[in-house]
């Protein structure tokens, strides 16, 4: 793997959507921390997304709704710091931009102003229009969620597959489209049923990021502790895990441990 060494001019957001357009992938992370960071720069990733999937992933939560501001805040501070030139979009955690307009751009402005982001990201088709493009014409780029939405987990039931009745079709092509019309500059796909990923992706002409959602969506992310193998507790369906380096990682601490306890460290 060649490595990208130079430091190169930070992407705007435009840059993804002249991706779509020159028929070129979208690489994606979702990563929490400033090593991490380095390391999917370095390794040429195009966009590094600090999602609210830092509750379950990092924090031992058992979804994303207790996820708050500050915790964002202090991952999007390390992600940035680790990985100066790249781009870097922050999940608004729930409640931070349902209540109303006015908090959703007062905390929004604190991602690009206190840690130093690119853009935001928030979940919501039709139903987040208002607040997309009031942020927008406020100056601050949008990153639109639909499909599957972890911040509404209590009233869906449990993770599922989106977008398998008519009814469902209809409605994430709305929410596709109108998010573009708002004004988002790209749209994650979040366990949308294949074809219609790849439907989406062939109306919109902004980028689609699929996670869960086939090969088809102009670009895929993942969470980098799940493709590393570093939970063994809980792997997505939609996971690629590459290595299992939570064995690794077990393997390493005992030893450790082992060597301490009989007095051989060192």
């Amino acid at each position: 793997m060649q490595e990208r060494k130079e430091k190169i001019r930070k992407p705007v957001s435009s840059y993804f959507i002249k991706r779509k357009t020159e028929g070129k992938k979208i690489a994606a992370l979702s990563l929490y921390d400033a090593l991490f960071a380095k390391f999917a720069y370095l390794a040429g990733i195009d966009l590094l997304l600090v999602g609210d999937s830092l509750g379950m992933t990092v924090l031992g939560m058992d979804n994303t709704l207790s996820v708050k501001l500050e915790d964002i805040l202090r991952h999007a501070s390390a992600v940035r710091r680790g990985a100066p030139y790249a781009y870097i979009v922050a999940d608004m955690p729930f409640m931070t931009y349902q209540s109303s307009i006015s908090d959703a751009m007062k905390n929004a402005a604190k991602f690009i102003q206190d840690a130093s982001c690119d853009a935001v990201k928030i979940e919501g088709g039709k139903m987040a229009v208002p607040t997309i493009e009031s942020l927008v014409s406020a100056g601050i780029p949008v990153m639109a969620h639909i499909g599957l939405l972890p911040q509404k987990i209590l009233i869906l039931g449990g993770y599922r597959k989106i977008g398998k009745t008519i009814e469902e079709k209809e409605e994430l092509i709305e929410d596709a489209k109108a998010v573009e019309k708002a004004g988002a500059f790209s749209v994650i796909l979040e366990c949308v049923e294949e074809e219609l990923a790849a439907k989406i992706t062939e109306v919109l002409k902004i980028p689609t990021i699929g996670i869960g959602s086939g090969k088809n969506c102009d670009g895929q992310i993942q969470v980098a502790h799940d493709i590393l193998g570093m939970n063994d507790d809980f792997i997505p369906k939609h996971a690629k895990k590459y290595i299992n380096l939570s064995e690794e990682v077990k393997k390493v601490f005992s030893i450790y441990c082992k060597e301490v306890l009989e007095n051989s460290f060192l």
